[in-house]
C-alpha cells in the first residue's frame, strides 16, 4: 500500500510541474462543457419559413399568425415565388401557400386547404416542421369550430419530470459524462506514454514494484485529477444552467467515482498499448470520445442506433453513466432505477484493471 501511494504522489508531482498538462486537465474541460451546454440543442427553434398569403383575409392572416406565433418557426421575407426565392436557395426550410379561395371554401363548408412544402434535405428537421404545422392547423381549426361541435375525445397532456421542457436538464448531465470520460482517460494515457518516450518507465521495470501497484498508483493519481474536474463541471452546471439534484444524490456520487476510475483505467489501457503521445491522443479520440458521443445516448436514443453498432454500445461505459446522471438531475428515481447501471460500471473497472495489469506485466518481463 505504501508503494502504491508513493507511486500516486510521484504522478501528482509530475502532473503539477507540467503546466501544459494542467491546462489540458482544467481549461479544455471547461471550454468543452460550455460548448456542449450551450451549443448542443435537440429542439429546433426559429425555423425560417416563407408564407405566401394569396387570400389576405382575417381568417388567412389568423392562420399565418398562429403558425409563427411561437418560438419554433419564424416568417422571412421574399420576393416573387416562395419556392424558388426562399426554399431552393435554403433561406427557408418550408413554404406555406394559402390559396385565394381559402376563406370562401371554409365558409361554404368545404375543405379549406393550404399547401405546405418542406425541405426534406434534413430529415429530422422536416419531421419537426411537419408535426408543428399539423398541430398548429388542428388547434386553429378547433378554435374556429368551437361551439358548433363537441369533441368526441379529449386528451389532457402533462409533461412529467421536466414540465418546462428545459433542454439543459437533458444536455448538461450528458455533457458531464462526456467530459469525465474524455479528459481523465486522455491524461492517464499521455502520462503512461510520456514515461515510455522519456525512458523513466525503465525505473519501474527495474524496481520491485508489481504491475498492479504500478497501475494502481497511476490510476489513483489521476482519479484525484478526475475528481477535481468533476467538481468543477458540477459547479458550472449549477452556476450556469441551474441544474440541481432531483432526488437521492448518493447513486450519482458513487457512480461518478467509479466512472472516473473507469475512465482513468481506460486511458492506462490505451497508454500501455501505444508508443507515442500522438497515437495515444488519436486512440482516445476514436475509441473514447467518438463512441461516447455517438453510442452513449447523448445525442439520440440508444434504440435509434442500427445494427451492429447497437451491440457495440453495450461496451461503452458512458452509456450507463449517462442514465445515472440524467436520473439524478431529472427523474430522481434513485437506487431502484440505476443499480444495474452501477454494476456495469464496476464490471468495466474490473476488466480495465486486469487488462492494464497484464500489459504492464508483460512489458516488465520483456525488459527484465
Amino acid at each position: 500500500m505504501k508503494r502504491l501511494w508513493a507511486q500516486a504522489v510521484k504522478e501528482l508531482a509530475q502532473f503539477r510541474r507540467d503546466k501544459l498538462t494542467v491546462a489540458l486537465a482544467f481549461v479544455l474541460p471547461v471550454l468543452s462543457f460550455f460548448i456542449f451546454g450551450y451549443g448542443v440543442r435537440l429542439e429546433q427553434k426559429d425555423i425560417p419559413i416563407a408564407i405566401q398569403d394569396q387570400d389576405n383575409t382575417p381568417l388567412s392572416r389568423g392562420l399565418t399568425e398562429r403558425l409563427v406565433n411561437n418560438a419554433q418557426m419564424k416568417a422571412i421575407g421574399f420576393k416573387g415565388d416562395p419556392i424558388h426565392d426562399a426554399v431552393d436557395p435554403a433561406r427557408a426550410q418550408a413554404a406555406i401557400i394559402i390559396p385565394p379561395d381559402f376563406t370562401r371554401m371554409f365558409k361554404s363548408g368545404s375543405d379549406a386547404a393550404f399547401q405546405a412544402l418542406i425541405d426534406g434535405s434534413d430529415v429530422n428537421n422536416a419531421r419537426v416542421i411537419k408535426n408543428s404545422i399539423l398541430a398548429t392547423t388542428n388547434f386553429f381549426a378547433d378554435q374556429l369550430t368551437y361551439g358548433y361541435r363537441e369533441p368526441l375525445l379529449t386528451t389532457n397532456i402533462r409533461i412529467w419530470f421536466n414540465p418546462g421542457r428545459e433542454e439543459s436538464l437533458y444536455v448538461v448531465p450528458g455533457a458531464i459524462g462526456l467530459i469525465l470520460w474524455i479528459y481523465p482517460s486522455l491524461l492517464a494515457s499521455l502520462a503512461m506514454v510520456k514515461e515510455k518516450e522519456q525512458g523513466t518507465i525503465l525505473q519501474a521495470y527495474a524496481s520491485s514494484i508489481s504491475p498492479l501497484e504500478l497501475v494502481g498508483g497511476k490510476a489513483l493519481a489521476y482519479l484525484f485529477v478526475g475528481i477535481a474536474e468533476w467538481l468543477l463541471t458540477m459547479f458550472l452546471a449549477w452556476l450556469c444552467f441551474g441544474v440541481t439534484f432531483a432526488g437521492d444524490p448518493t447513486p450519482f456520487l458513487l457512480a461518478s467515482l467509479i466512472f472516473i476510475f473507469d475512465s482513468v483505467l481506460f486511458g492506462l489501457v490505451i497508454g500501455s498499448g501505444v508508443a507515442t503521445q500522438s497515437a495515444a491522443v488519436q486512440a482516445v479520440a476514436f475509441a473514447g470520445f467518438t463512441t461516447a458521443l455517438l453510442l452513449s445516448g447523448f445525442l439520440y436514443p440508444i434504440r435509434n442506433i442500427r445494427f451492429p453498432f447497437d451491440y457495440v454500445s453495450l461496451i461503452v461505459p458512458a452509456r450507463y453513466y449517462l442514465v445515472i446522471s440524467r436520473d439524478a438531475f431529472v427523474r430522481g428515481s434513485g437506487w431502484p432505477g440505476v443499480w444495474l447501471m452501477m454494476l456495469a460500471l464496476v464490471a468495466f473497472a474490473f476488466v480495465y484493471i486486469m487488462v492494464a495489469r497484464r500489459r504492464m506485466g508483460s512489458m516488465q518481463i520483456k525488459k527484465s
